[in-house]
């Protein structure tokens, strides 16, 4: 692992800064509008928009890489981002600030595909699972020091808005030196929505819920946090704490999901989240040393829901379409988090600050409700299944690209659907099987 970091570190650092100043804007942005006493539904408007950009930015980085190059690219998006970041403090017109949110989720988007095609490139076979460890802990660590740096600085001048754009100015700075080969050129994977919805519709509900729940988790717990009358460091400690959650859930999680029925996981974590929730959608007011246990142990279980959805579905789709597998499940996990972030925003304004995590037990309950282990029909299940479970990153801190880390992608595979553009035909005898 020591050789890997040395080999990375640029590229981990990066990432490591990228995150510091996403996590920071994100509860910055609710905190700053709860202080306006702004409605909920245009805090969950800016998440929402930037889940949207990062969407788009899947489409709109393979475009500007194929064009420029990687560095190029890379330079690009995290000047745009910076100016973005800096553009909240200078317009305090709501719809821009929307606008400037989705922009900054473009640029990231770009930026994730840069860093994660290079470690794709320069990573061998067999450190695969490694490398990605690594850059997962890079990516964590970075949203939980986001948040405790309004511990350490809980007044919401245009200074924290000055230390974001420092993070996504400095991220570029190992990348634009760097003496690494210039990963190949590349093309986007297909997504063929028609067959997963047919081979894995169970993963991709699963991968909607998640982000309905995750998307709204972000952009709102900071606003009900605030709600509940806790001050600024207090907020940052329960984000902090949350975030925390879910990277240490992530191990456990892994040693589960190869050792047990990976539906019965997805239908048990949804069910642990509804009685998690419970208390928190019914409870108008909640004190600290309530909500942060609780508030870890739903993070536990909320930010388990998407790396259960990613093992599920490729143990149940072949090697060559899992580039494109991660594609639709990134794209339908974008989906749900433009959406939740303005449902729950709405009810919040309605019925109070609590029904988000009402709307949590929904969307656990829903879940519940679809998830059904006895349907799984094991008819493409693949040979080895269940693959070994790789923790993946479940708040979109990743491109479609972030498959081709996966040991169980080999190279030949990754390799030919980078490069090429491949012609996929339906297989009409395909059924449900996820």
């Amino acid at each position: 692992m020591r050789r890997i970091w040395k080999s990375f570190r640029a590229l981990y650092f990066a990432s490591l800064l990228m995150l510091i100043g996403s996590g920071l804007l994100s509860t910055y942005l609710g905190l700053r509008l709860a202080a306006d006493k702004t409605d909920s539904l245009w805090v969950g408007a800016l998440m929402a928009a930037y889940y949207f950009g990062l969407v788009l930015g899947g489409k709109v980085g393979h475009r500007m890489i194929a064009r420029v190059g990687h560095i190029r690219a890379y330079v690009t998006c995290a000047g745009v981002v910076t100016a973005a970041v800096l553009g909240h403090g200078l317009i305090d017109w709501l719809p821009a600030w929307v606008v400037l949110r989705a922009i900054v989720g473009v640029g990231m988007m770009c930026q994730y595909m840069v860093i994660e095609s290079w470690l794709n490139e320069q990573a061998e076979a067999s450190q695969r699972g490694l490398v990605f460890s690594g850059y997962m802990i890079a990516s964590y660590l970075g949203l939980v020091l986001g948040q405790l740096v309004l511990v350490l600085h809980p007044a919401l001048g245009l200074e924290l808005l000055i230390l974001v754009a420092m993070c996504f100015s400095l991220c570029l700075v190992p990348v634009a030196v760097t003496r690494k080969i210039h990963p190949a050129p590349m093309r986007p994977a297909p997504l063929e929505p028609r067959f997963f919805i047919k081979r894995v519709p169970q993963s991709l509900t699963t991968t909607l819920v998640s982000g309905l729940v995750i998307g709204s988790f972000y952009g709102l717990a900071p606003l009900y946090a605030a709600r509940q009358g806790l001050t600024n460091e207090q907020v940052g400690l329960f984000m902090g704490c949350c975030v925390l959650a879910a990277l240490v859930v992530q191990w456990p999680l892994g040693w589960l999901s190869d050792r047990h029925d990976r539906a019965v996981l997805i239908r048990g974590c949804a069910g642990l989240l509804v009685l998690a929730a419970l208390p928190l959608a019914v409870m108008p007011t909640v004190p600290l040393e309530v909500l942060i246990p609780v508030g870890f142990v739903l993070s536990l279980l909320q930010f388990s829901l998407y790396p259960l959805a990613v093992a599920f579905s490729n143990d149940h789709v072949e090697g060559e379409r899992r580039v494109s597998l991660t594609a639709i499940l990134l794209v339908t996990f974008g989906v749900g988090a433009c959406i939740g972030p303005l449902v729950a925003g709405g009810l919040m304004r309605q019925f109070g600050p609590n029904m988000l995590f009402a709307f949590v037990c929904f969307c656990a309950a829903v879940l519940v409700l679809r998830i059904r282990p006895d349907a799984v029909t094991h008819l493409h299940q693949v040979e080895d299944a269940p693959l070994h479970h790789m923790s993946m990153p479940d708040n979109m801190t990743s491109s479609p690209l972030v498959a081709a880390l996966d040991p169980r992608v080999t190279e030949q595979i990754v390799q030919d659907q980078m490069q090429t553009q491949p012609t996929t035909v339906e297989d009409p005898a395909d059924t449900k099987s996820t």
